[in-house]
């Protein structure tokens, strides 16, 4: 479906109104947009009360239908957590403003000046599951690059999304700026997400944060170009010369400091030299951890009885839980053939205290981060020190890693000159 084909769609109406709302966004000053930001702030915090009550109905919802708690959990806000939303908020407010950087400049040999400068992307469509969080997160940091964004949250958080978007843009239009530089894309179907990935010439990039399924469904049905933010077959390689106690703890904190996002780690690949002595107390810690080991037989061997066998299918799972595979490689070429068949290209992570091993396993892996003895779990954009992220981009194109605000910016060219022709 096109833009012209659906020109009485509530979707592509929405789309339309964000994209006239962009074109005035763009050229505001930062004060202008940091004014909104502020203004959203204090709005979150004044409106906590109406945002927890529309909550609460979500979350109810979600429980009377069998949803686990650990989404129920993701989906659920507290007075706490929405007074934590308005600090992230703030915290954005502080950042630098990408817009209008030079990124590179030059006087060319005839005389003409040449900048090129970072611009807003224009409207950013931001397709997510439960977590209503994202709704203030995205909306903030796309504001702050200069875009007008599109929210399609998941239909379990639709009343939390309504209210949250209905204080977003209460306060962005009380700063003087065009409500519709934030809107909630109307319906709860599939149809809506459908109509929002085809929306190409009003909606100017999609983002979608979420599993695999949604990802990819995104990533193969949308006409709308896509910035894809992946999923986390993240490994640790723990090399002959690793010191097994800092192994360990890299390994630990990779898997089970938080095993429900994309940076856990969730193969852990042991060189054969160092497999003996590092395999009992490997299970060891992480059995004390709570973690489910799917081994090869190696693995099986050194912890008859707490080892389930691997398959194909361990060696693909991102599996967002206590559970591990783990695999004996002859060597570090090896490990690097394994990562190559199974990643998808998030962060790998080699413990060694050899500089040649560290050397060639950076070289050879092909992701967004390579960690040398370091958690994987650092792959994020705060701890990277941007400040924020909209997400982690495994693909290579525009943006790749942790994404920040200059990620949600483009560029163009400012040709200067004195009546040049050619």
């Amino acid at each position: 479906m096109t833009s012209e084909s659906a020109h009485s769609s509530p979707v592509i109406e929405t789309a339309r109104r964000a994209k006239e709302a962009a074109a005035v966004l763009a050229p505001q000053p930062r004060t202008a947009r940091d004014g909104a930001l502020l203004a959203i702030a204090d709005a979150l915090v004044a409106r906590t009360e109406e945002i927890v009550a529309a909550n609460a109905g979500d979350v109810a919802k979600a429980r009377a239908a069998g949803t686990g708690e650990s989404l129920v959990d993701r989906l659920t806000l507290t007075p706490e957590r929405v007074t934590a939303m308005a600090a992230d908020v703030r915290d954005v407010v502080a950042l630098p403003d990408p817009v209008g950087e030079v990124v590179r400049g030059s006087t060319l040999p005839n005389g003409l000046d040449l900048r090129q400068v970072r611009v807003p992307l224009g409207v950013v469509g931001i397709i997510y599951e439960a977590r209503p969080n994202v709704t203030v997160d995205a909306a903030a940091l796309c504001l702050k690059a200069g875009n007008a964004v599109l929210l399609r949250g998941s239909s379990s958080a639709y009343a939390t999304n309504s209210v949250l978007v209905e204080v977003l843009r209460d306060a962005v239009a009380s700063v003087g700026l065009p409500a519709d530089v934030v809107q909630l894309v109307p319906g709860e179907s599939r149809e809506s997400v459908r109509e929002l990935m085809r929306a190409r010439g009003l909606v100017d990039v999609l983002i979608p944060r979420g599993g695999a399924s949604l990802i990819r469904t995104v990533v193969e049905e949308s006409t709308v170009p896509v910035i894809e933010t992946g999923t986390g077959n993240c490994h640790v390689y723990v090399d002959e010369h690793a010191d097994i106690d800092m192994a360990l703890d890299i390994l630990i904190n990779s898997k089970a400091q938080r095993p429900s996002v994309c940076n856990a780690a969730e193969t852990v690949l042991v060189h054969a030299g160092i497999a003996e002595t590092f395999l009992p107390r490997a299970l060891e810690a992480l059995t004390q951890a709570g973690v489910v080991v799917h081994g090869d037989t190696a693995w099986q061997q050194a912890g008859p009885g707490l080892v389930a066998p691997a398959t194909d299918e361990d060696w693909a799972a991102e599996y967002l839980s206590y559970d591990i595979a783990a695999a004996v490689v002859q060597d570090l070429d090896a490990a690097v053939a394994h990562i190559r068949r199974w990643s998808s290209g998030h962060t790998e992570a080699i413990v060694t205290t050899s500089q040649a091993a560290a050397r060639r396993f950076t070289q050879l892996v092909d992701a967004t981060t390579v960690a040398v003895n370091a958690s994987t779990r650092f792959t994020d954009g705060s701890q990277f020190g941007f400040g924020a992220e909209i997400g982690i981009s495994t693909q290579k194109l525009h943006a790749r890693g942790p994404m920040g605000l200059p990620e949600l910016t483009s560029t163009k060219y400012v040709v200067t000159g004195d009546g040049h022709t050619r």
